[in-house]
């Protein structure tokens, strides 16, 4: 049986994957299929659990591919708060393409916090529909996140070290860097830079953990 987990991004994946490491009888990665063409985007082992906050722009290909036969999972969080952190790395990433490439004639005077809040809307939406008729699915709050990850390990029969994977969040993992009040739409070069810098300390923060 396969899992998804489905978000709008900035919402605690990462750290979801990271908990599910201690889970026995499934595998797990987070965004490792994600630069694949066709079928090879959705040709997942059986029996993995799989974190990709862009799966939430191939739904119909995802139905296609495992429709009613796997389990999804809605990653949630609070949506000022998910909006906070786009904004924070609106320069680049998903949030970029959104505004650039989606909203197509967006007013210049749309403030970056209005968009992200569109993103994270636009996101849900789709979601939700989508799991209109999913017979196995669950909303996952990250709010309250020891208690639903029990609930998780029981929808999906999961074996391992569940006290170890609740442990996973109390830690955190691909922050979003916080530059100083009025930097981001100053300098976003800079800002851009800092997240990067970030991402590569976090990834090899985590490489030392594994080894």
């Amino acid at each position: 049986m396969n899992v998804f987990i489905l978000n709008a991004g900035r919402s605690g994946s990462l750290t979801f994957s990271r908990a599910c490491r201690h889970i026995t009888n499934y595998t797990c990665a987070h965004e490792s299929r994600s630069g694949l063409l066709g079928a090879a985007h959705f040709t997942y082992p059986p029996n993995h659990i799989e974190a990709d906050n862009r799966l939430s722009w191939f739904l119909g290909r995802l139905d296609r591919a495992y429709g009613q036969a796997a389990v999804y999972i809605h990653l949630q969080r609070n949506s000022h708060d998910t909006a906070a952190s786009f904004v924070r790395r609106y320069s680049g990433g998903i949030i970029r393409a959104y505004r650039k490439t989606i909203l197509i004639g967006l007013p210049r005077n749309s403030t970056a916090l209005n968009v992200a809040l569109d993103y994270c809307d636009t996101v849900a939406s789709n979601i939700e529909l989508f799991l209109r008729d999913k017979p196995r699915k669950m909303v996952f709050s990250l709010a309250n996140a020891r208690q639903d990850f029990r609930q998780f390990w029981e929808l999906i029969q999961a074996e391992g070290d569940l006290e170890a994977a609740l442990a996973e969040f109390d830690q955190h993992y691909n922050a979003s860097w916080q530059p100083q009040s009025g930097w981001l739409l100053k300098f976003p070069v800079l800002s851009h830079a800092a997240r990067k810098l970030l991402k590569i300390l976090n990834k090899l923060r985590g490489q030392q953990s594994d080894s």
